[in-house]
């Protein structure tokens, strides 16, 4: 029989190449949540309802007014009477008055009436009267979690191409979704070829030249292990017909078929000839040691890669060649060691003597080095271990890590990688779907004023900055929209509002955003400007807005606000309103600019971010 030699061999770019040129993707489905761990998500997931959905005491002690509290310190307490108790799970059945208060459990619902509440440290109980007494004085606010403070509704929770790990699900399972689009893992198929191989468990005839079967057990392991799900098929001897038989029923069930031996140009070696015969061979031979007799290709409709036979060969082969063709299918990054070494980004105070785990993300600056951030929302916050990628051990002997100072991050997965883009600042419906467009960004949407400061700092890549900025940056601008804000009432607008005006001036619950928020600072310049019109103060016009010194986090959760009832006016965007089908007050018009660390503007994530602000934002 003739043998057959060799193609010219081809580069490893060109084999990466052909096998890039595949189509391995397994689909889409949707997986229970107990189910996703490792999932990697198809879809971006946003918050459907705040978290918590209702405004709750941080600590055991008494919900008050913080009014009556004013001027309270340990020598001159505050009065209040006690009017009844409030327990986690229950719904208040107490609405305070000037002068009262109520004992409240931890995670328990704010009476109405209080806007903040004090620990019971700070208070005394008058056993005579039943008064309670209290020695510190505290703001609006103070020691209460607002509805939406954890994860706000509209606020985008995971992007596509997430893998869900347990702290994600945990974030999944505080907004109530029970079921999640994911990537279904690329089939493969493994067929070990050779007349000479037989399954573990079997009887080797050793005179006859006969080995087990190692390449279909490692492979199958390494393909599970890269995010695919393997399928073991008969094996398959050196006989043309039957070897056509097995890897044709492979290739009709599976997205990719591999198989091992039978790939050299020798005579009897004839699976090359079954690719060439009923599918297309696009590679034969790689320049590569070990691996030389690598075949690339199609078979049917799924894609084609034939290993060498030498277990040692096949698997090098498999790990550089095929493996991070499967975790791009399956969506996962490529795995990286448990530990890693950086430098914190900024300095991290801490004194209360104890061992600290510091939830940290990693970023990496313009020379590739690893940066180290505290990423840290509090203990009711599931969002400090959802943006995280480790953890720092900070001994109980440690004030504060100094920025610059090397620390070592304990990885929640050896598979953790920084994302391409760091970016923090307002949040944004139009950014939303500028992040999905992204490879593996990280968003912190912490507010624009938040995230100048965290800017200043040289930490992110990117800083999203709304409404006017109160004094100029040390950045470079990828691009900017303008956003439509307002009011935002209920359907048809039955309180006939036209403006600010009427805000100010009649009887109207308000909800606010928060002073970090650059719809917040639009709103407060508008105010100013309202009242130089008419001549009078402008912290009288604020006083005037019931509701304006407490604001919510994010840009959606003062609609659902007014759309629960519990609120007449919101501020918000006309985009908000639209989607909601909730009635709108324009006020006016906020640029949304999106600025560049200067020297972070070569990484690839901050360029990749500037080609798509850099197209039609009106398709975004």
């Amino acid at each position: 029989m003739e043998r057959k030699e060799f193609r010219d061999l081809a580069s490893p770019e060109e084999a990466h190449a052909a096998i890039d040129s595949l189509s391995l993707e397994g689909g889409l489905e949707r997986v229970s949540l107990e189910n996703a761990r490792g999932r990697v998500l198809a879809a971006r997931l946003d918050a459907e309802l705040d978290v918590p959905g209702f405004d709750r005491a941080s600590l055991d002690g008494y919900a008050l007014r913080a009014a009556d509290t004013f001027g309270a310190d340990e020598a001159d307490p505050a009065r209040l009477e006690v009017v009844g108790e409030v327990h986690a799970g229950e719904e208040p059945d107490v609405s305070l008055e000037d002068g009262q208060a109520a004992e409240i459990s931890t995670g328990a619902v704010m009476p109405s009436g209080a806007d903040a509440m004090v620990p019971v440290e700070r208070t005394d109980v008058d056993d005579d009267t039943g008064d309670v007494l209290i020695r510190t004085s505290v703001a609006p606010g103070d020691n209460v979690m607002f509805a939406g403070a954890d994860v706000a509704a509209g606020e985008r929770a995971l992007g596509p191409g997430t893998t869900i790990t347990p702290r994600d699900i945990g974030l999944l399972s505080a907004l109530g979704i029970d079921e999640v689009p994911v990537r279904a893992p690329p089939k493969v198929g493994i067929v070990s070829t050779g007349d000479e191989l037989v399954r573990p468990g079997g009887d080797v005839a050793s005179e006859r030249g006969e080995i087990y079967d190692v390449n279909s057990y490692t492979i199958a392991a390494g393909v599970e292990d890269a995010g695919g799900e393997a399928v073991l098929y008969p094996h398959a001897g050196d006989e043309q017909d039957e070897m056509e038989r097995i890897l044709r029923e492979a290739a009709t069930e599976c997205d990719l078929v591999l198989s091992s031996g039978s790939t050299s140009a020798s005579a009897v070696d004839v699976i090359y000839r079954v690719i060439e015969e009923q599918g297309e061979l696009l590679l034969h031979g790689v320049s590569v040691k070990p691996g030389k007799p690598m075949l690339v290709g199609r078979l049917d409709d799924s894609a084609y890669v034939g290993l060498p036979g030498y277990p040692v060969s096949a698997m090098m082969v498999f790990r550089t060649f095929v493996a991070p063709a499967i975790r791009e299918a399956a969506g996962l990054p490529e795995p990286k060691a448990a530990t890693v070494s950086g430098t914190m980004a900024r300095e991290e105070r801490y004194g209360e003597g104890r061992m600290r785990l510091l939830p940290v993300g990693l970023v990496e600056d313009s020379d590739g080095e690893t940066l180290v951030y505290p990423v840290d929302k509090g203990s009711g916050a599931t969002t400090s271990l959802a943006e995280a990628d480790g953890v720092v051990e900070v001994g109980p002997e440690t004030d504060y890590l100094e920025a610059g100072e090397s620390v070592t991050v304990r990885l929640f997965s050896p598979d953790v990688r920084p994302p391409t883009l760091l970016g923090v600042g307002e949040d944004d419906p139009t950014l939303n779907r500028l992040l999905d467009r992204l490879e593996n960004p990280r968003y912190l949407s912490v507010g624009s004023r938040p995230g100048v400061r965290r800017f200043r700092e040289g930490v992110p890549d990117v800083a999203v900055v709304a409404g006017p900025l109160d004094r100029d940056l040390e950045a470079d601008e990828l691009g900017r929209w303008n956003r439509e804000w307002g009011l935002i009432v209920q359907a048809g607008n039955p309180h006939e509002l036209d403006g600010l005006g009427d805000l100010v001036d009649r009887d109207l619950k308000f909800v606010n955003r928060t002073t970090d928020s650059g719809l917040r600072s639009s709103l407060e310049a508008t105010l100013d400007e309202l009242a130089a019109d008419r001549d009078e103060s402008a912290s009288e016009l604020r006083e005037a807005i019931d509701g304006f010194e407490l604001g919510l986090r994010a840009y959606e959760s003062p609609a659902r606000t007014v759309i629960a009832g519990d609120a007449d006016v919101a501020l918000g965007l006309r985009e908000t309103a639209d989607r909601l089908d909730l009635g709108f007050v324009p006020v006016g018009e906020q640029p949304v600019r999106i600025l560049a660390t200067p020297d972070r503007t070569s990484k690839t994530g901050v360029r990749e971010l500037e080609g798509v602000l850099d197209g039609d934002l009106e398709d975004v």
